[in-house]
């Protein structure tokens, strides 16, 4: 098995982080790492959502959401002959206006575990890496403001 993560604190408050990070389709408009995203079927995230994630080097695969906790955090798992991949994405508030994200992802079968570790891991630290970046700079963004209301 080969697991690998990274944290990163974010001066955005937690529910905020949460907003975005739960918001799959978004994705590819704040980390390079994911190209596009289709969530299969309709709804907010729970467990037994599914979407079809394109990564650059990677290419199109299928995710299930295993485990979802609201407000802070989600698993789901990619799996196919010989391979399983679980990526979790868990938010813990610091305090009222900051919060700690842990992004990780694990990879283990016959074919998963040694393909992880001989082809992979390199890429895998890098998109973790633009993912927890990428997270730490829209939530810190100014917020879209409000529509106003005029009379």
């Amino acid at each position: 098995m080969t697991d690998q993560s990274i944290e990163i604190d974010i001066d955005a408050p937690a529910d905020r982080v949460w907003d975005i990070l739960s918001d799959a389709r978004a994705w590819p408009t704040w980390t390079p790492s994911v190209t596009s995203v289709e969530v299969l079927g309709d709804g907010p995230l729970r467990v037994g959502s599914r979407a079809r994630l394109k990564q650059p080097r990677i290419g199109t695969t299928q995710w299930t959401v295993t485990e979802l906790v609201p407000g802070r955090g989600f698993t789901w798992e990619s799996r196919g002959p010989g391979f399983l991949t679980v990526a979790r994405h868990e938010v813990e508030p610091l305090d009222d206006a900051r919060a700690r994200v842990r992004l990780s992802v694990s990879q283990s079968g016959i074919i998963g575990g040694p393909v992880g570790r001989l082809f992979y891991r390199g890429l895998t630290d890098r998109y973790l890496a633009m993912e927890a970046t990428g997270l730490k700079a829209r939530a810190e963004a100014a917020p879209p403001a409000s529509p106003q209301h005029t009379e």
